[in-house]
């Protein structure tokens, strides 16, 4: 339920009313107001058909499939634009994640918070997997979890045990609902679903403007990409990976998985496009997510997705009969692009501030040690200046190097996690690529691929 407010007179009271197909608003409760919180209804229209559900692209994706959201009075741009102290743009991983470390802080308790987005979040439309150590913020939507992963190659195969460490997933809608669920318990906060057109620095603040009005703020925290997320947009000498994959959740009748570890790789699968893997977590003997990635320039027809699952499935699962629950696909950069920190009072978020890395994809983890940041800097300092760190230039050329490597096809990228699992404990590896090793651990990973190919590469990039 989402809440606005229209001005009247009189005395504060609630009007709660059920949205109709035409857009009328019928009472349930009324009274004579100075001020009308009305909350209005989420309406899914029915539907008999099973729909595939393809990951957004950007925090700020076109529309929504499953319902409509009924507005009992229509906005108009402002003589004035609204003010508040923070607005985040991007309802996604990201801002969400945001917003709940604002909620959880009582120095926000008293700040005026604005979250905008296109439209509600009301589809599973993706699912992040990550690992740590301790529960983090989210802990109580995690939907499973393991620790022991199973790696598969040509060159290499075991069963990795990953404590202390913990491989977790979380389903996007889990998250999105945990969120707008709090935010009702604070008054502070508002939500809009308009489309935004720009976002700007003007006389020392920040501006919002969307199609429907415009915003300042003290701060304006950004999660959304403005342009295609497939698009490379680096320069001559930089690379430009996407990793890109199609997730089924298939449920059998009769047990096929151990729920008590997952699929964390498995490269026995047609390498041809280039890096190619299958992940297969299971969260109860008959149910799992089988989801097939590649490392490539260009995403793939529809059909050669879902047909290499379906190889899969019946080929290395040796499973016939199952039903799909559930689809998702999704996009994500693999690139030494230097995406934007910060502009002024601008702050970048999520893919469009470089928290998916360079050389894995992984973002889920790498949000929550922004977002921390941010909320820490705020709480102390009431500023926000974010800087690359020497750890952050660091990994930064290792993920170069890496992509230098791949981009190149001067080894296959099977082989090169092959032999680092082969040659380390898996706890180095995860730790590595937390971007959270020291350099001893750094100097051990190098030695596990070989000399001759990434020396060269490593000098390369270093010499740019």
């Amino acid at each position: 339920m989402i809440v606005g407010e229209l001005a009247h007179n009189d005395e504060d009271c609630v009007i709660v009313g059920q949205a109709t197909n035409n857009g009328k608003y019928d009472l349930l409760s009324q009274g004579q107001p100075k001020t009308i919180k009305i909350a209005w209804l989420l309406v899914r229209r029915p539907t008999t058909e099973k729909r595939s559900t393809r990951a957004k692209e950007t925090d700020n994706s076109e529309g929504y499939e499953n319902g409509k959201i009924y507005s009992p009075f229509t906005t108009h741009h402002s003589p004035l634009p609204q003010h508040y102290h923070y607005i985040i743009t991007g309802a996604g991983c990201a801002g969400s994640s945001l917003l709940m470390r604002m909620m959880k802080e009582p120095f926000f308790l008293d700040k005026k918070i604005l979250i905008i987005d296109q439209s509600p979040k009301t589809t599973n439309d993706r699912t992040w997997c990550f690992w740590e150590k301790e529960a983090g913020i989210f802990e109580p939507i995690v939907q499973h979890s393991w620790q022991k992963l199973d790696f598969f190659s040509e060159l290499y195969a075991q069963t990795l045990s990953v404590a202390p460490y913990q491989y977790k997933m979380i389903r996007g809608i889990d998250l999105y609902e945990t969120v707008q669920k709090e935010s009702l318990l604070h008054n502070n906060i508002e939500w809009r679903y308009e489309r935004i057109a720009a976002i700007q620095n003007k006389s020392g603040k920040a501006m919002v403007i969307t199609d429907a009005d415009q915003y300042t703020s003290d701060y304006v925290f950004n999660s959304i990409l403005f342009r295609d997320i497939a698009t490379p947009a680096v320069a001559e000498s930089g690379y430009y990976l996407l990793q890109h994959f199609t997730g089924w959740v298939i449920e059998t009748k009769e047990p096929a998985f151990d729920p008590s570890k997952a699929t964390f790789m498995d490269f026995r699968v047609n390498q041809d496009e280039g890096t190619t893997f299958m992940y297969v977590m299971p969260t109860s003997p008959t149910t799992a997510l089988v989801e097939y990635t590649l490392f490539t320039e260009k995403i793939l027809p529809k059909e050669t997705y879902e047909e290499a699952i379906r190889q899969y499935i019946d080929t290395n699962l040796h499973i016939r009969e199952y039903t799909i629950t559930h689809k998702e696909f999704g996009i994500i950069p693999m690139t030494n692009q230097q995406f934007p920190l910060q502009d002024d009072t601008i702050v970048h978020m999520g893919i469009a501030g470089g928290q998916a890395k360079g050389s894995s994809g992984y973002a889920f983890q790498f949000i929550q040690k922004r977002t921390a940041q941010i909320i820490a800097s705020l709480v102390t300092k009431g500023t926000v200046t974010l800087q690359r760190t020497w750890a952050d230039k660091k990994f930064h050329l290792y993920d170069s190097v890496l992509l230098n490597v791949l981009h190149n096809r001067k080894m296959n990228g099977d082989e090169i996690f092959a032999r680092i699992f082969k040659n380390n404990p898996p706890q180095r590896v995860l730790c590595f690529l937390d971007n959270e090793s020291t350099v001893w651990d750094d100097l051990r990973i190098m030695q596990s691929v070989p000399t001759g190919i990434f020396l060269p590469a490593a000098l390369h990039e270093l010499l740019r």
